[in-house]
Parts: structure tokens; sequence; C-alpha cells
């Protein structure tokens, strides 16, 4: 596959966004028109958007009902750079549907409560139990160790996103002001890569799949897994209220289709990656990393409980930003629709938990395989010299995976063990005696 570099997905994502209003309505030519929002960049709403929109589910459904009824359905996809957009054009009553983070998300209740075109949440895509779902990260090479060396610092983030959330957090907890002590650079995803490449900011705190990306291409590595945070993080879909309730069996089109995407990209995690590179000229490797069986990512439409808990302690950190005011979480999400869309299959898919990530390997072939240690995959690296297309490995303390040649590597004794960051594997070998960091070309020897 051609890869574009960073600024052809830069210039990409910029470019400004047309497209017709969708209040869903027939019109005289007695076609209704359903207008979904999504970001085709971050890749744990593919579900609800880039993946679900090349599978063309949704317009199969539609076209199913369609027939029934005798009315021409059409969906207009419109592609945004962070949900902000996606929330204005909601609110001015031109977006029906959208996907976004979890604090866009609660941005987009507070937005539709106060210019009374109120939203509900009605499913989940992407998740991640632990926060590991947004990484900051700095230039290569960077002399920045630790959050603590942020002191001073410029970081750029996108004010109001989950990223943003992760570092205000990440920063707190290291007992730095994050409106004092750092110098925030409220930056778009593209615009804030740019800036960290060019050396004018000296950390980027970002979201899928930013960190992930940059990393592969050797233009940044990671200063803090947000994983550390503890805390679930994820992705999800939300409708304008007033939609739902004019058209409820079209919201229960989406997320039916939406829920046969999720099974399609948890059967076919290779196909479902290569399908979401070629539509966003993202590497499928990175998409891999965030998507595949053992990726950072875990994908169910269930409003899991643990997920709405976490929506609500996200609250005081925007308010404390003054980007919103109260909000009212419980009134926001709504699981009707969904629990009507899967039927029975809602109660399986609340039961359904994430698996511990595995260490896994992408050959060239096509084939995956996933092993019980990274040694174990460190010897089958080298033991297939020239054939990997890419190589993971969770994270020894948070389980965020992450590419093998990317990561820490510590040597304990006999066992190796991979970090995301520096930071997390210092804290390991201050831990242990004897443990030491090794260079990547070390431990495969070790491995060996």
């Amino acid at each position: 596959m051609t890869r574009k570099p960073l600024a052809f997905l830069a210039a990409a994502l910029l470019l400004p966004l047309t497209g017709c209003g969708g209040d869903a309505s027939a019109g005289d030519s007695g076609t209704v028109t359903v207008t979904v929002g999504y970001q085709s960049k971050t890749i744990n709403t593919v579900t609800a958007g880039t993946l679900l929109r090349s599978l063309g589910y949704f317009e199969r459904e539609l076209a199913a009902r369609g027939k029934r009824e005798g009315v021409t359905y059409k969906v207009t996809w419109q592609d945004y750079a962070t949900g902000a957009p996606i929330t204005a054009q909601m609110t001015a009553g031109k977006v029906d549907i959208g996907s976004m983070g979890d604090f866009p998300l609660l941005i987009n209740a507070a937005r539709g409560k106060q210019l009374n075109r109120p939203t509900k949440l009605v499913s989940v895509t992407g998740y991640n139990l632990r926060g590991g779902l947004n990484t900051i990260v700095t230039a290569p090479g960077s002399e920045l160790a630790s959050l603590k060396d942020l002191r001073g610092r410029k970081v750029s983030t996108s004010v109001g996103s989950a990223a943003d959330g992760t570092l205000v957090r990440a920063l707190q907890r290291a007992d730095i002001d994050p409106e004092k002590d750092i110098r925030k650079l409220n930056q778009q995803p593209a615009v804030g890569a740019s800036a960290l490449q060019a050396g004018s900011t000296d950390a980027l705190s970002q979201f899928v799949a930013w960190p992930g990306l940059l990393a592969f291409q050797g233009r940044a590595q990671a200063l803090y897994d947000g994983a550390e945070l503890n805390l679930p993080t994820f992705h999800g879909v939300t409708v304008r209220e007033d939609f739902a309730k004019k058209r409820p069996a079209v919201l229960e089109d989406f997320l039916r289709a939406q829920a046969a995407a999720t099974d399609y990209l948890n059967k076919q995690p290779v196909a479902a990656a290569e399908s979401v590179a070629e539509a966003t000229g993202l590497p499928p490797e990175v998409v891999y990393l965030y998507n595949g069986p053992n990726g950072i990512a875990t994908f169910g439409p269930a409003l899991r409980a643990e997920l709405v808990d976490a929506l609500k302690k996200d609250v005081p950190v925007l308010k404390s930003a003054k980007l919103v005011g109260d909000v009212n979480v419980d009134a926001f999400v709504d699981e009707q629709y969904v629990k009507r869309a899967l039927g029975d299959g809602y109660a399986k898919a609340l039961a359904a938990a994430p698996e511990a990530a595995k260490s896994e390997v992408w050959l060239k072939t096509g084939s995956t395989r996933s092993f019980a240690t990274p040694a174990e995959l460190l010897r089958h690296i080298t033991a297939q010299q020239g054939k990997v297309r890419a190589a993971y490995v969770p994270d020894a303390t948070t389980g965020t995976l992450w590419f093998a040649d990317k990561a820490v590597w510590v040597a304990d004794g006999v066992k190796l063990l991979p970090f995301v960051t520096r930071s997390g594997a210092a804290a390991y070998v201050s831990g242990h005696a004897g443990a030491r960091t090794v260079p990547y070309a070390e431990a495969l020897k070790r491995a060996s």
C-alpha cells in the first residue's frame, strides 16, 4: 500500500467540509435523507463511521425499509477531525447521528440542552477500560522522560477532547497545575502533530490514532500511557432527540448496522484494518494496533455501567475548564433504541468483557499469530526475519498494546518485559534489583 505522508493527512483533515443539512424528513422527491457525522481518523469510532460506511450496512438496512414503506432513503456521510464540529452541526439541525469521544459527548449533551436541541447517547463504539486510547508523546530522542519534565513546557492538545482530559488528570496526579505549570496549545490533532515535528511544541496529548501513527512513522515516542490513569475511556454514538423520536426505526436500523460492523471487525480484523486504512490513508499496521483482536480498543455497542460511571467522573473535569455546566448523564444515556435493535443480543453484548491483550505478529503473507509471552514473540520475529509486517506487545504493567520495535524493553533475569514509556520501564527497574533496560536489538538476541 502506498503510504501517505503526515503532511497529506494533516491537509486532508483541515479541508472544509460541506454537505446538505439532514432533518431526516422527506422532501418533495419523497426521499428521506439521514445525515451521519463521523471522524474517519478516530479509528475506534469506525463501527459507526469509516468501516460502517465502507461496508454499506446502514444503506442496506434502509433499502429494505424503503422497499417495505415505499420510501427512498439516502445517507449523507460527513467527515470531521474532532467531535466539536459534529456537535455544532447537530445543534444546528444539520446532522442527525454522530460519533465522538467521551469528553466531546458530554459537551454534546450540554450544548444540546443549552440550545434546545437535546441529544442522547445511544450506543458505544470502541473503549478501553483503563484509558489506554489516549497517549502523550514527545519527539524522538526528547530529553523529556516523565510527566514531571513537562513543567514549564508547551503541550499541544485539543481542548475539550478525551486526550485533553487525560492530560489534565495525568498532570494533576503528578502535582502539576495544568493551567499554570504548562503552556497548553489548543490545536487540531493534525496541527499538533506538525507542531511536534517542527519543534514548536514539546509534547502532544492526543487520541487514537495519532499517537500510534506518529510512533509508527518514527516521528514520536510515548511519554505517558493513558492507561496509567486506570479510568475507562470510550467513544459512542449520539443522536438528536427529535430525530430519534420522529424516526426511531431508522435509528434502530443504524444501530443494527453498527452491530453488524462490529461483528465484522471482530471476526475479520485484518480485512477490517485494511479497509479502514484504504479509506483513511492511515497505515494498516496502525489501525490494527488499536482495532485488532489484541488491540487497544475493544468494540461493542452496549452501554456498559462502568463506561457510564466514567462519563459521570468526566463532568467535573470539563466543569473546571468551564466547558460545561452541570450535565445529567443519566438523562443523556438512552439505551432503549440499542436494546430494541439488538434484541436478545444486547444482554450478551453487555456481559462481554475484554480479554487481556497478547503479543501478536502480523506476517507479510497476511496471517497473524498470538503468543503467550513477549519472549516467544521475539523468538518468532527472529525466525521469520524479513517476513514480519508488524509486531505488537502489551505493556507489562498497563496491558496497553504497542509496537514491539517502539517499546522500551527491560531484561529481568530471563524475563523480557515491554513497556510503552521510559517512565514505566524505569518504575519497574527501580523496584527490581538486577533489572535493566535494553535496546530492542538486544531483546531479540536475548530471546533467541
